[in-house]
């Protein structure tokens, strides 16, 4: 058997090289945060977990906490009534104004998850947007819990990779996500 080497050939062989070459380098410079990858065509989209397999018999009730608390006491007031624990998905400029309802919804045994900052479109928003939408909320919520928040749910309903990758910069577990919500 016999190799035969041509211009041709052998300029063809020094073009691929060079190119896996550049694509090494892009990666190793443009990822700036750790969660962050170079999407390809064979790059799978993550999605969150629509249902969590249980063999009870349980509802997951959530409601968000954005626009004002006008209705906070007869809302946890209902929920105490009938003996029922919520997640309040809560925006943090909203804490901010509303730090004494927060308190309240905390104190009644709900929990408190993080709806963003100040609830932008998020799938507009990169990695470090993202991220800081995260953070600053979930320490508003270490605030008031001693924690930092292990859910989020982004505005709109809003996901796609940046947004998970950016979660789970924050994951203190290693839980991934449930249901349309990303679970820190």
């Amino acid at each position: 058997m016999f190799l035969v080497f041509n211009k041709d050939k052998i300029m063809a062989v020094i073009v691929a090289c060079c190119t896996v070459f550049v694509l090494f380098l892009m990666t190793a410079f443009f990822t700036k945060s750790p969660g962050d990858t170079i999407e390809t065509a064979v790059t799978a989209k993550q999605l969150p977990i629509y249902s969590v397999k249980t063999e009870e018999a349980k509802v997951a009730l959530t409601i968000n906490c954005a626009w004002n608390a006008d209705d906070i006491d007869k809302i946890l007031e209902t929920l105490e009534k009938q003996q029922v624990k919520v997640t309040f998905f809560m925006v943090g400029d909203w804490i901010e104004k509303n730090k004494e309802s927060a308190e309240k919804i905390y104190k009644a045994g709900h929990e408190l998850g993080n709806h963003s900052y100040n609830h932008p479109h998020v799938n507009n928003l990169n990695y470090d947007k993202n991220a800081e939408q995260i953070r600053k909320c979930s320490e508003l919520i270490k605030e008031i819990t001693g924690n930092p928040s292990t859910l989020y749910r982004g505005p709109y309903g809003e996901y796609n990779d940046t947004v998970i990758r950016s979660c789970k910069r924050f994951k203190p577990h290693n839980n991934t996500m449930v249901n349309r919500y990303i679970r820190l």
